[in-house]
């Protein structure tokens, strides 16, 4: 019987398990993960002991989810689940069991599991491996495939489809033909499933090694259309000029080509062109436009992540991203002309703002090198930033208060006055100096009759 290595915690832990009578395995994504080549901290256990049982052999127990058989123990910095072997049976809402009763082995209990590549245990703490339906075989040829039926595991759990999809983007993994013969048939199981689970499983497939393949697999499945029906619509939608691609492969092959480390650019290169297929016109010559089409791709975006409720900062920050893609930067630009782009862009959001336009690039190109347009701008931006010219309103010699001792009362005449102070330091650092910019806030306070 093969075994693997268990982490000494593991090993420790179980002890309180076996010394009681008990049986313990480790489960779940840990499993699958050691046999994918990668070392998983989040440790999740099954075990023959009920969730009573488990209570009185640990000085700390908390009841995550006692009714369904789990518990979570705290143990040397881990927050370790712990399910007692259990069976479903019905599954009215299509994600919860509509009862649970416990099993005798943790056969039984893999049985219940979504993937082959998911039911596989190790047994506590000798490190035995327990694979019932040959999901080291599905590991290692890259396949993942359903324990079971398919359209059985589907119909239990709607969210299933999606995470199919999603262990997709694991590197060379492909879907059983059976399973993903399943999906589309399961989509109104799929259609009922929380908005929040939904996210989380777009989230991890975007963010996933090889995100062109589940992006594909969402598309061909039906999942695309069922939850982001606004990319859907990208299918079809010709470019011409530099692009070999339509809207919607483009957006795919940008958000791939973004760093896997930066959700905010992934996401900002997925949803950057969905405006599109609502801005497109043919000019003169038989050439498509797509006239402000960064702006109404902007608004999309914000309507579709709200709708699937992701953070408010998020949403924020990748609408801004797909605002700013479309920047010309020219060397014929003056300074000026750059720190007015460094203000409106926002220096902070800059590095993931070019890191789109590569990402762009990529997709229509198929160039990864620097950018020598970009690579002068940085540049400059980067003199500008060192000489630390006024990009702020903070950075101005002038604030508030000193308007207000000039007799200006508080109120929106002092953001007036700031605001053309900061134009006129834009265009010429030389003026943020306090004597400088109070003789322009006077000029301003008499040409706007704003009483000093």
């Amino acid at each position: 019987m093969k075994t693997v290595p268990v982490h000494k915690d593991l090993q420790d832990l179980s002890l309180f398990f076996t010394r009681a009578g008990f049986s313990v395995y480790l489960v779940g994504g840990a499993v699958r993960d050691s046999f994918l080549g990668t070392t998983a901290t989040d440790w999740d256990i099954a075990t023959n002991a009920s969730p009573q049982a488990v209570t009185s052999l640990f000085h700390r127990v908390i009841p995550t989810g006692i009714e369904h058989g789990t518990v979570t123990i705290p143990f040397r910095g881990h927050m370790i689940e712990c399910t007692t072997f259990r069976t479903e049976q019905g599954y009215s809402d299509g994600r919860h069991p509509d009862s649970v009763a416990y099993a005798a082995t943790i056969e039984e209990d893999l049985s219940r599991r979504d993937f082959t590549m998911n039911a596989i245990a190790v047994t506590l703490p000798g490190g035995a491996v327990v694979d019932p339906f040959d999901g080291r075989k599905d590991i290692t040829r890259k396949i993942i495939r359903t324990v079971g039926n398919p359209a059985e595991r589907f119909a239990e759990d709607g969210l299933r489809t999606l995470r199919a999809v999603r262990f997709s983007t694991l590197p060379g993994f492909t879907i059983e033909q059976a399973t993903f013969d399943a999906i589309r048939p399961a989509l109104p199981v799929t259609a009922r499933v929380a908005v929040e689970r939904v996210r989380e499983e777009l989230v991890k497939l975007v963010s996933g090694a090889e995100p062109l393949t589940g992006l594909g697999y969402l598309e061909s499945s039906g999942l695309l259309e069922l939850f982001l029906p606004e990319l859907a619509e990208c299918r079809g939608i010709e470019q011409k000029g530099r692009h070999r691609f339509d809207v919607l492969d483009h957006s795919f092959l940008a958000c791939a080509a973004a760093p896997r480390e930066d959700l905010i650019v992934r996401l900002s290169a997925l949803f950057h062109d969905v405006g599109k297929p609502h801005t497109r016109a043919v000019d003169d010559h038989g050439n498509y436009t797509f006239h402000r089409h960064e702006a109404v791709s902007a608004d999309i975006t914000k309507s579709v992540l709200e709708r699937l409720r992701f953070p408010n900062r998020t949403v924020t920050e990748v609408c801004h991203l797909v605002r700013m893609h479309m920047f010309h930067y020219e060397p014929v630009w003056t300074d000026a002309a750059v720190r007015r782009f460094m203000v409106a862009a926002g220096v902070e959001n800059l590095d993931r703002l070019f890191s789109l336009r590569r990402a762009d690039t990529a997709a229509i190109s198929g160039h990864t090198g620097p950018l020598p347009d970009l690579v002068e701008l940085q540049s400059r931006i980067d003199g500008i930033v060192a000489k630390k010219q006024g990009l702020t309103l903070r950075d101005l010699a002038v604030n508030g208060n000193d308007l207000k001792n000039e007799g200006i009362r508080n109120g929106p005449a002092i953001g007036l006055i700031l605001h053309e102070l900061h134009e006129a330091v834009l265009d010429d650092p030389a003026l943020n100096t306090k004597d400088r910019l109070m003789e322009i806030a006077r000029a301003f306070c008499r040409e706007k009759n704003i009483a000093t």
